[in-house]
């Protein structure tokens, strides 16, 4: 990313950018926009607490992905980002995608008003990814506007996914080119059809809860916490502490933090999922500067396949039928290897830092 205060040198190479935040990614195989390889949440972020550190930070940092939405901080967070980006004068670096429509279904009705009051609250005049927020049951696929640059899909079961972008292709519209969803090593159901689906359709993924609402925390954070009564966040349940199974998990990515010299735990959950596929930008959130930098180590980390299965082990994971019976792909099944020697293309792989 360009700095807007340097000119651009066509036959210059661009300086090191501050962090590996800053080294942006094609976003998707049906989308060549770049992004930073981590998405900044803006759940948090809002007028009722106040300033632009953190997005400040974010953008020096070389973020320049952002994820809203119409509804979060009632309403103010889109107000709020579109405020720093004229303040900033940064529009056009910056890639936003807010979501739609919260106003009685996903009618053409209710994307029309989202839509418009997305633009305004935004200050802007397009907007780069609006994503159907989930899948109400009422509207079909059919029923589907043009008002942004690319389309993303929330919280939708992969089979209506693939359904709307078949509708997409054959009648000539943009189908969707990202997926929004909750996976962490918490909880890992994307690995059963949401992940085969992207692959296939040429998808990015953007997984949100990726630190499990909070959840991955050491045993002295816990405790501090139990001490000082700052608990945790509640967003599913009211449980705040970790059950016995979330606290192994939380222990095993303390044993690979210590052996990747990571900064935190947090970030290795961070590490976990961009290196499991590609083309995966993680939504992470919070409202302190320090955290958004223990985020960005995430990016400093490449784990072993040998730190992932033992990540993974720890609380094996069922994908069930029919890939229990069939496999992923990645590999022969008994069908093929009765029948003779095979070397198998491997999948394109996630990008890992350079050692």
């Amino acid at each position: 990313m360009t700095s807007p205060n340097r000119p651009l040198r066509l036959w210059e190479p661009a300086p090191e950018p501050p962090t590996r935040l800053g080294r942006h990614r094609k976003l998707a195989p049906l989308a060549g926009i770049h992004v930073s390889p981590i998405c900044l949440g803006a759940m948090s972020i809002g007028d009722q607490w106040g300033n632009f550190k953190l997005l400040d930070a974010f953008y020096a940092a070389g973020g320049n992905f952002i994820d809203t939405a119409n509804n979060y901080q009632d309403e103010t967070s889109e107000k709020f980002i579109g405020e720093w980006m004229e303040t900033r004068r940064v529009r056009d670096q910056m890639v936003i995608a807010t979501k739609k429509t919260h106003y009685i279904g996903n009618n053409m009705k209710s994307l029309y008003l989202s839509v418009e009051a997305s633009l305004k609250k935004l200050r802007t005049e397009y907007i780069d990814i609006l994503y159907l927020h989930w899948w109400d049951w009422e509207c079909g696929v059919e029923e589907k506007g043009r008002f942004s640059t690319w389309y993303g899909i929330s919280d939708t079961p992969a089979y209506i996914v693939a359904k709307a972008n078949m509708y997409a292709r054959l009648t000539g519209k943009t189908p969707f080119v990202i997926y929004q969803g909750a996976w962490s090593i918490l909880q890992r159901d994307f690995e059963r059809e949401i992940i085969p689906m992207v692959r296939d359709e040429g998808m990015a993924l953007a997984p949100w809860n990726v630190l499990a609402a909070g959840k991955i925390r050491s045993d002295e954070e816990e405790e501090r916490r139990e001490q000082t009564g700052e608990k945790g966040r509640r967003i599913f349940s009211d449980a705040w502490k970790r059950t016995p199974d979330e606290r192994k998990v939380c222990q095993a990515l303390e044993k690979v933090a210590a052996e990747v010299n990571a900064k935190s735990i947090t970030s290795v959950a961070i590490a976990y999922v961009m290196q499991k596929t590609p083309y995966v930008f993680p939504i992470v959130g919070g409202r302190k500067i320090e955290h958004l930098m223990d985020n960005i180590d995430a990016l400093n980390i490449s784990l072993s396949s040998e730190q992932i299965a033992y990540l993974e082990g720890v609380l094996p994971f069922d994908v069930g039928f029919p890939a229990s019976m069939i496999g992923d792909g990645t590999a022969y099944r008994l069908t093929y290897t009765s029948t003779g020697a095979f070397d198998k293309w491997p999948y394109p792989q996630a990008i890992r830092p350079a050692k």
